[in-house]
């Protein structure tokens, strides 16, 4: 009997880019325009994501360039990346905005370690879920007899296998963002 784990899979590839997208919000002291990403700026009346209204680039390992394609824009950004309260410096000049990353502190490292340890715990907790539903759906399966007990086990073996890869992507990603922000 074969079951279908197309479902558990695309939750297990929602929750790797979940914790990925999270990660990378998470400041580490380098420049990195993912940051940014989350910030909107009022432009011709509505709100708009800045790379929306600007390309961004990294101008050195503390340094991003916010270039608006739209010169008069550089007021509304420069306000939207004061406003986001991400401790970053904002400088004017000719050419757009000069964001700086301030060195982090001890006690912003081991804040930001915290973030990100909780963001792992976040998604095995997720995956936990996705487990214990395919569980229960494959044992309710046993039981009106759509399948025997023989291919039971074998399919919940297959589906720990596929939580335990996950969880071990998930636990080297945790150690490469705890690794980064250490440094």
């Amino acid at each position: 009997m074969a079951y279908n784990f197309t479902l558990l899979k695309q939750k297990i590839t929602d929750t790797e880019e979940w914790l990925k997208k999270e990660f990378s919000s998470i400041r580490t002291g380098r420049a990195t325009p993912i940051i940014l990403d989350a910030i909107s700026v009022d432009s011709y009346g509505s709100r708009m994501a800045i790379n929306q209204v600007a390309s961004i680039t990294v101008e050195d390992a503390k340094t991003l360039r916010v270039s608006p394609w739209d010169a008069t824009l550089v007021k509304s950004i420069e306000k939207g990346i004061i406003d986001a309260g991400l401790g970053l410096s904002v400088v004017t000049d000719e050419k757009g905005l000069r964001v700086i990353f301030p060195d982090l502190t001890a006690e912003r490292r081991v804040s930001l370690i915290k973030v990100a340890k909780q963001k792992h715990e976040e998604a095995r907790i997720s995956l936990r879920k996705e487990r214990d539903a395919v569980k229960s759906d494959i044992e309710e399966k046993e039981k009106k007899g759509e399948m025997g007990e023989d291919d039971k086990f074998r399919l919940l073996e297959d589906m720990q296998k596929m939580i335990d890869e996950t969880n071990k992507k998930l636990d080297e990603a945790a150690e490469r963002k705890e690794k980064e922000i250490s440094t």
